[in-house]
């Protein structure tokens, strides 16, 4: 793992996609890696490091586990909150495209490669799409996918779009120089239409920041890109893996070739001002979970989030 960093966490209240606010907690946080690590963790124990000045607990992001935790318990005088238990799902790139395509059923295969014809066909015949990999490229990136992430739910709903301020772009010029980013943007003659953005840790790519245009999502046009990108790596043959990194999808689950069961782990000191603060953060989620399937079940969920990306 990790050393701990001592980091302001927010913990936000969502209703289905909208959050509605967010609270802040000192923690120290540091991240679990699932690559070249122990085995999974099967309970839970008190942690041995000592609290900073100022900290609330610990955060452990991506903790590999042997099965599912109970997302509230007392460990210690620790308040033990597990909110996210997913599969981790990642690709071994230490294969050949050819190689990594028999893992798709052909009915799966038919379907990408439809797609991507598709788009090439809407684009003239042609897919225009471009790499950025070199430190005076990346703010031209930036420019492209920063128009794209201004359209896109992540950012109108979750405020999680890619950053714009100059102290991450000069963050990624820093990585490009040391050959440690890929970027790619898809483009429709000159509108940018969709981007994802990946820097590099220990010979792994980190799936960080991606969008795409509502506009085209009739064209799959982040399945398309995605599929261009891969192609390129499993041909650079340059990293170790691509990492789709927290949180589980279906677009993750469908590209990935291995998955780690993992969970978000917080230990936090039982005070009552936390343990308010943390059971009112379960119910408000477990509130959005029901509230997501139930739009889901009813087969407006989609209808609803276009609604709330028109009203900001």
């Amino acid at each position: 793992m990790s050393s701990w960093q001592l980091r302001t966490v927010p913990l936000k209240f969502q209703l289905s996609d909208w959050t509605l606010f967010s609270v802040s907690v000192p923690l120290q946080v540091r991240g679990a890696r699932i690559f070249g690590q122990g085995p999974s963790v099967i309970k839970l124990g008190p942690p041995s490091d000592e609290l900073m000045s100022g900290s609330q607990g610990f955060l452990i992001r991506g903790l590999p586990v042997e099965a599912q935790l109970p997302v509230i318990s007392r460990i210690d005088d620790f308040l033990c909150y597990v909110p996210l238990q997913y599969q981790h799902c990642y690709i071994d790139l230490g294969q050949s495209f050819e190689s990594y395509q028999k893992k798709f059923s052909s009915k799966t295969r038919s379907t990408i490669n439809r797609k991507t014809r598709k788009y090439a066909e809407h684009c003239g015949g042609a897919t225009p799409w471009k790499t950025y990999k070199a430190p005076d490229e990346m703010r031209d990136f930036f420019l492209h996918a920063r128009t794209v992430s201004k359209l896109t739910y992540q950012e109108k709903l979750l405020d999680s779009g890619i950053p714009d301020t100059e102290e991450f772009l000069a963050e990624a010029e820093s990585l490009a120089a040391q050959q440690r980013v890929r970027a790619y943007i898809l483009f429709d003659g000159e509108r940018p239409v969709s981007y994802l953005y990946c820097p590099v840790e220990d010979g792994v790519l980190n799936y960080a920041y991606l969008g795409y245009d509502p506009d085209y999502m009739h064209l799959s046009v982040g399945t398309v890109l995605q599929w261009l990108a891969l192609e390129q790596l499993f041909n650079e043959a340059c990293f170790r893996y691509f990492d789709f990194t927290e949180g589980q999808s279906s677009h993750k689950l469908l590209f990935a070739t291995h998955q780690q069961q993992c969970a978000n782990v917080f230990l936090v000191k039982n005070t009552l001002k936390n343990t308010a603060l943390i059971r009112s953060h379960m119910v408000m989620d477990r509130l959005s979970n029901r509230i997501g399937a139930t739009l889901n079940r009813l087969g407006i969920k989609e209808k609803v989030k276009r609604l709330l990306r028109h009203s900001r």
